[in-house]
Parts: C-alpha cells; sequence; structure tokens
C-alpha cells in the first residue's frame, strides 16, 4: 500500500506517494534520480548517504521514508546554485583538494553543512567530531578539514 507524503527537497515542495518499507535514500535515488546521494554500508555506518533533515546530518540510507512527511531534506544537489555557482563548501572542497574518488564527497560536504549552520566557527576538533561518521578512504582527512575550515572562514568569516 502505498501513502502519500508532503515535504520540502532542497527548496521545493514534494507531494509524493511511497512505499512504508522504503527508506529515504531509496526515494532520492531510485525514485527521484537524485543520484549525489551514494549507498555505502547501507547499515548507517559510512556516511555516503549523508543529507541534511530539518538541519541535521542524517543518514538516509537507515531513515525511513515515511519518517521525512512534513520536514525539510537538503541533498548535494540542492547546494549550487541554479546559476552554477558552488555553495562555498563546493568550492572549498576543490580549492583544497579534498576530492579524490569522489565517493564520500557529498556526504561530507551535508556534515560539514549541518555543522557550519549550527555552529559558524568550529574548531579542529569539533570538525573532526562532525565528519567522524563519514568515511573516507582516499584523503587521509587532512585536506577535507582544511577545506571545512576554509568554507568556514570564507562563507561565515570566522577564524580559528
Amino acid at each position: 500500500m502505498r501513502y502519500t507524503i508532503n515535504f520540502k527537497l532542497n527548496g521545493e515542495e514534494m507531494s509524493i506517494e511511497v512505499e512504508p518499507s522504503w527508506t529515504l535514500l531509496y526515494l532520492l535515488r531510485e525514485v527521484l534520480g537524485l543520484k549525489g546521494t551514494k549507498e555505502g554500508c547501507g547499515m548507517g555506518e559510512c556516511g555516503a548517504c549523508t543529507v541534511q533533515i530539518n538541519g541535521k546530518a542524517v543518514a538516509s540510507c537507515i531513515y525511513p521514508v515515511m519518517e521525512v512527511d512534513g520536514k525539510e531534506v537538503w541533498t548535494i544537489e540542492g547546494l549550487a546554485q541554479s546559476s552554477g555557482t558552488l555553495h562555498p563548501l563546493q568550492k572549498a572542497f576543490i580549492e583544497r583538494g579534498a576530492i579524490q574518488c569522489g565517493f564520500c564527497t557529498p556526504g561530507m560536504i551535508m556534515s560539514a553543512k549541518a555543522l557550519l549552520e549550527e555552529n559558524p566557527s568550529p574548531t579542529e576538533e569539533e570538525i573532526k567530531e562532525a565528519i567522524a561518521g563519514n568515511i573516507c578512504r582516499c584523503t587521509g582527512y587532512v585536506q577535507i578539514i582544511e577545506a571545512i575550515k576554509h568554507a568556514a572562514e570564507e562563507y561565515y568569516g570566522s577564524k580559528k
């Protein structure tokens, strides 16, 4: 049996029929075709599927789709402006060499975005804590942390 849920996705109102057994990740990738959110482990452990729900970083692979009703969801596809201008985090990841294979990048950026919206001037330790649920096998995290610091400085004006 399908149910209709209503929520905001990347700033746009959505009304869509879903199966209660679906995860948010399934809805995003398989139904809506938003392929930026990745499935890594399928158990909420690797962070590749991280999106924001009401401003909080969430593992969409284990998030029940029915729980999205009435909420606001942001994915990596919603960050760049329609003009093509990248979000400061996307730009910082490119400038600081924080992208190698790119598989973890959308989840890392969404976790960092949630952090910077809550804490615009994070310490390095707070950045490490915010991305602790995101696994990267390529960069060693140094460039990722530097990119998040740079975005905080450029976008939010912090200097730590």
